[in-house]
């Protein structure tokens, strides 16, 4: 797979809530797909999909924890790599 993030299609994000310390700067690159529940941990919102790919690599990327965990439409995980 190319490394050019226009080329993605993230099919799948996940948060693992164990890894997830409330950072919050997924939510400070991609607001509209990420924010922090009650526990101060990252969760996905539902219009995490009209984001795109790049910005939603970028939050993911951003994870000190490595937490997100993004996939391609094929199903494989895309990152962390």
């Amino acid at each position: 797979m190319s490394n050019d993030a226009t080329e993605l299609n993230i099919s799948r994000v996940e948060i693992d809530r164990d890894l997830c310390i409330g950072a919050a700067t997924c939510l400070g690159i991609a607001p509209d797909a990420f924010e922090l529940d009650a526990e101060n941990k990252a969760v996905l919102k539902d219009a995490w999909k009209t984001v795109d790919a790049e910005t939603i690599m970028m939050a993911a990327k951003s994870c000190p924890t490595l937490a997100i965990k993004v996939y391609d439409e094929d199903g494989n995980q895309i990152w962390p790599e």
